[in-house]
Order: structure tokens, then sequence, then C-alpha cells
């Protein structure tokens, strides 16, 4: 294979890739969204600097992927901390697991997103919608929501889920260096919100060493969405390079 013809192919294996070479269009992309107020401390352990911290909040999202461009169905969950940088309000996401190899690979290749392999669900119960996190056999998130108690603004929905979005870009080097570094930021673009409910909501965080979610414990229940949309990841940019000391 000729080197032209190598940099061509976008990830390994060179000739198996480990993702398509495509920008996914997410079509029935369904949250559900349970905001919450944590431990400052907990938080000052975990958002990196020149992220600031507001109010200590934190949303835990279960997210069903209806159909994916290039991945297919799955199911994601993680923590987002709402967080400041240069005066605007955004979230960071802390952690991220998922049902699909792709969509991981992809995600912290492509882009910065925190994902690793684990097992979530959203269905509904008797009136309730559940969304559930289980990092192998283990149970680490449960969250409860009445199903579509009260309607909420279309505008609102919206809102919540396209606030800028900060992540850690870490990419050691072959000798136990780093060779980037970085602190990237990203917004959902092109978002058609197609329903949109809150209601009561619970969320339980059970403690687990390689999946610490519990590590942010849950004070108070601060508010709760169930959104279905359409949406597009826009690319990265990054905003500051740690490994020089400023922004980009």
């Amino acid at each position: 294979m000729r080197i032209e013809d190598v940099r061509r192919h976008p990830t390994t294996p060179l000739t198996s890739p480990a993702y398509a070479p495509t920008v996914p269009r997410f079509t029935d992309r369904e949250y559900l969204n349970v905001v919450y107020r944590t431990d400052p401390d907990a938080l000052r352990a975990v958002v990196p600097e020149p992220l600031q911290i507001g109010e200590p909040l934190v949303r835990f999202e279960v997210m069903k992927m209806g159909d994916v461009s290039g991945f297919g169905p799955y199911t994601e969950a993680g923590q987002a901390i709402q967080v400041l940088f240069e005066g605007e309000r955004g979230e960071y996401l802390h952690a991220m697991y998922l049902d699909n190899f792709p969509a991981t690979a992809s995600g912290r290749e492509v882009s910065a997103y925190p994902k690793v392999l684990g097992s979530p669900r959203l269905y509904v119960d008797h009136g309730t919608l559940v969304g559930t996190l289980d990092h192998g056999t283990l149970r680490v998130a449960t969250a409860t929501m009445g199903y579509k108690h009260r309607t909420l603004d279309v505008d609102t929905a919206r809102d919540q889920i396209t606030v800028p979005t900060f992540m850690l870009k870490s990419v050691p080097g072959y000798h136990r260096h780093m060779r980037v570094q970085e602190l990237v930021r990203t917004q959902i673009t092109d978002v058609v919100v197609k329903k949109a409910y809150t209601g009561p909501a619970r969320l339980q965080l059970f403690a687990h060493v390689l999946a610490p979610l519990a590590d942010l414990p849950v004070r108070e229940v601060v508010s709760a969405s169930h959104i279905l949309t359409d949406l597009t990841l826009a690319p990265v940019e990054p905003v500051f390079d740690y490994l020089k000391g400023y922004a980009q």
C-alpha cells in the first residue's frame, strides 16, 4: 500500500477501520436528564482549570440513540458538570459510558469525549421513565422520572441540550510524556426538538472504583427532563493548551 493510500485511512486497523469516516446524524435521540446539586469540594477535585465552578450542579444523562449514521442504535449515560470558561456558561463532560464500540472509539479519537464501555438502559416501567447504568454486572446508577407528567417548553428543552460542551483531550506519547493535552469546546447543532417533558425525579448513585459516578454525590435533585430530538455533533475546537500554558 502506497503512502498516499495510507493517508486516506482515518483510523486503525488499516483495512478494517474501527468506525465510519462520516459526521454522524442522530435521529430520535431520547434523553433522560436529571440535574442535581452535589458537594462543591468533590467538583473541585475533578474539574480541570481554567474551567471554573459556579453552582455545584451536575447533569446525569441517559441517551437512547434511535438511529445514528455510521453507528446504528445504541445507549449512553454519563455526567456533565456545569462550568464557566472565560465568562461563558457550559458543561464539562466528566464521564460517559456506552454500549457501542465504534461510537466509543470515534468519540475518543476524533473528538475528546471521555467514553468507555458500559451497559446503560432507558425504558418505561409502570408509568416511570427509568435510566440505569451498569458496569459489568454491577449497578452504578438508577434514575427515575414520572413519565410525561408535564410538557416542557421546546425552547427550554433546546437550551438544555445545546449548551457549549468542554472536554479534556489527552494523548500520551510513546515514551510516557504527553503529545496532546488540550481543553476543547463543541456544541450540538441542527437541533429539532420533537417532544419534551418534565416531572418529578430521583437519582441513586452506587460506589464503584472503575465507574466512580458516586464520587459526585446527590445532595438534592433540582430538575428533570425527557426530550426526543434529532441533532448533529459539531467538530471540537481547542480553547486551551496545557502543554503550552495558554489559550489557543
